[in-house]
């Protein structure tokens, strides 16, 4: 606030303290659903052995969403259910095989955003962590955000 010759100004309806949840809005701080660390076998990869053997691919997705009503209702039809989510996801990396993980990330983020409507955009990250590439490394992968148009 500014003090104006030793008195604070008048203060009006639209200077009452904001909630926290509405702080974060306003600082472009947006609720999101989180899965970390989801495990799958695939088949995906340019080269055969990939496609024949698979490999692990570890997937984390951050979808983001206005969940206040969920929050004060209680209600699972508020929100988007994670666990569907999880199926999406295991569907598209244990399915059929793709050259590029661009594109298995490409297809789980624009599935999530055809079938959940609450959700406003989706940042999905896959990586191989065990891949054929001489060094040391935990893995390697990518990272795509994708918002509803």
């Amino acid at each position: 606030f500014c003090v104006t010759r030793g008195r604070m100004p008048h203060a009006s309806a639209s200077d009452a303290p904001m909630s926290l949840a509405n702080i974060a809005r306003a600082a472009g701080k947006p609720d999101k659903i989180i899965l970390s660390g989801l495990l799958f076998h695939g088949y995906h990869g340019v080269y055969e052995a990939e496609k024949k053997l698979g490999q692990k691919f570890r997937v984390n997705a951050v979808l983001t969403a206005d969940l206040r009503e969920a929050g004060a209702t209680d209600d699972l039809s508020k929100t988007v259910d994670y666990g569907q989510v999880y199926t999406l996801i295991k569907g598209i990396v244990e399915g059929p095989p793709l050259n590029l993980i661009e594109t298995v990330a490409e297809r789980i983020s624009s599935s999530i955003l055809a079938d959940y409507p609450l959700v406003s955009s989706v940042k999905v990250r896959i990586e191989k962590p065990h891949v054929a590439i001489p060094g040391v490394l935990d893995s390697l992968g990518v990272e795509i955000y994708r918002e509803r148009s």
